[in-house]
């Protein structure tokens, strides 16, 4: 490589890193960006948490099916003129309420109940939606999140959800781990494995609902299993497991945050591949890792 060949690549990455360092004072300069970086933050960590028990109870397609089902509750709430928000926590409560009661009848697995609210939910959004003539407000931003619109009242809302949240989990933590892998042992040591499993349901939807300003209801998934799932990659404890994914979860939003800034693209779309890039790279290199660590141990 030439000398000019050199120069040029370190004018490069030097442009580069100040386009990142811009970014970022951009952001810590900025109210507007400054909430939508805390919101992205708390709303990744959350995800991550939360996720561990969807990955580990094989709730991923739940989780999707949730959050295309409690479209009809954002429509509804815009129609009606009430906080969005609040329409989609209580439409989706009848939406956990739906996929329990399904799934508890024999002839019904959870896969086939899951995927009936899922189509039907969010084809009744659609429905509503069409319905309604010279409906002109725009929903985009519920469906993809729009971080960037996000108040003082939104960050707060998420702060004390994600404290709520993180306090069940740990107080259920032992029956929600015991359950997820030994739900006859579970059920013959006492414990109510339906009430646990329909207190998930209820965690999740809380989740969904505290989510869509950032990710919306369709991108909410991503942050819900990308980096649950990148965790358990790296890690098998439980409990490191959802400390690490709840760090990479705020990552993704805070590098999403920056990257959106920087290319002038949709902040809930990028912060949603950002989570997806982390977990197919760590696809590829953790195994990597993990054999040269084995590899090391046996040298040792």
């Amino acid at each position: 490589m030439g000398r000019g060949d050199s120069e040029l690549d370190g004018w490069s990455l030097s442009s580069e890193l100040r386009l990142v360092i811009t970014s970022l004072r951009d952001i810590v300069e900025s109210d507007l960006l400054r909430r939508a970086l805390i919101e992205a933050m708390i709303v990744g960590a959350l995800g991550g948490i939360i996720g561990v028990h969807l990955v580990v109870r094989r709730l991923s397609f739940t989780a999707m099916a949730l959050t295309h089902a409690t479209f009809p509750g954002v429509v509804l709430a815009a129609i009606l003129g009430i906080n969005l928000l609040a329409g989609s926590a209580a439409f989706g409560v009848l939406v956990v309420v739906a996929i329990w009661l399904a799934g508890r009848r024999p002839e019904v697995d959870n896969s086939t109940a899951t995927g009936v609210v899922l189509a039907g939910g969010f084809a009744l959004g659609v429905l509503l939606l069409s319905a309604q003539a010279g409906f002109s407000r725009d929903l985009t931003a519920y469906l993809v999140g729009s971080v960037l619109t996000v108040t003082t009242r939104d960050v707060i809302v998420a702060a004390v959800s994600a404290v709520v949240i993180v306090i069940v989990l740990a107080v259920l933590h032992q029956a929600l781990v015991f359950s997820a892998f030994d739900r006859v042992g579970a059920e013959s040591a006492g414990l109510r494995v339906v009430w646990i499993d329909l207190a998930m349901l209820a965690l999740l939807e809380l989740t969904l609902v505290v989510s869509l300003p950032t990710v919306g209801t369709i991108l909410s998934v991503a942050l819900l299993v990308a980096p649950a799932s990148t965790a358990r990659l790296w890690v098998d404890r439980i409990g490191a497991s959802m400390v690490l994914a709840a760090v990479i979860g705020a990552l993704c939003g805070l590098v999403g945050l920056v990257v959106s800034n920087m290319a002038d693209t949709a902040a809930g779309a990028t912060i949603a591949v950002v989570a997806g890039a982390t977990f197919a790279v760590s696809l590829v290199i953790a195994p990597m890792v993990q054999r040269q660590r084995s590899a090391s141990v046996r040298l040792a």
